[in-house]
């Protein structure tokens, strides 16, 4: 049986992970794999109604109550899709993981990285991405891209939105065993090929 395989999209918002993952999706289905794509958090119902308050730009949290959420959310996307997706050797591509929980709700320093990782593996059950692909450009770029109404987490400003690019790349080495860094700043296509190239058949 094909051994199943989880990869990873993260990045500040407006890198374009939606785009990067369907493109994915469709080399591994090229190659003859089976694909589940999931959006942590969300996709699954409670994650989904967890997402809405996470997002909500009419509420105020601290971060360890964001944190906390997002576990809970994750826990359940994990122990409901992900695993048994895996267990059939499907590839699993999530937009986000845990690396952007640690990411976001460490900036600040209200709470710790190493405690971030520590609950997050705990709620995941020590599961982590084969393989975590960081689209990298700066927040104004990035920003400048997105054309719907800022959440609650863009509303902080490109200033906020750089120091959590910058805090992606240095936490990136613990997200998984293999890590990358694609320089999202180019066009669609000359993205899809690097992360394609991470993937040979």
């Amino acid at each position: 049986m094909t051994t199943g395989m989880f990869v990873s999209l993260d990045g500040i918002d407006g890198v374009g992970k939606s785009t990067q993952i369907n493109r994915l999706a469709e080399h591994f289905r090229n190659q003859g794999r089976e694909v589940l794509c999931v959006r942590d958090p969300g996709t699954t119902a409670v994650g989904a109604r967890l997402r809405e308050i996470l997002l909500s730009s009419d509420l105020t949290m601290h971060r360890r109550t964001e944190a906390i959420i997002f576990m809970a959310s994750r826990s359940e996307l994990v122990e409901t899709l992900i695993r048994p997706a895996l267990a059939e050797g499907k590839v699993v591509i999530s937009d986000r993981f845990l690396l952007s929980t640690v990411v976001y709700q460490s900036i600040g320093g209200d709470v710790s990285p190493d405690l971030l990782w520590q609950l997050g593996r705990m709620a995941s059950g020590n599961l982590s991405p084969d393989v975590t692909v960081l689209l990298d450009m700066p927040a104004l770029d990035s920003m400048a891209r997105i054309d719907r109404p800022a959440d609650r987490m863009e509303a902080r400003g490109p200033e906020y939105m750089e120091s959590v690019r910058k805090a992606f790349l240095k936490q990136l080495p613990e997200a998984s065993e293999t890590t990358a860094v694609v320089d999202a700043n180019q066009d669609i296509e000359t993205v899809a090929k690097r992360i394609r190239e991470l993937f040979p058949a």
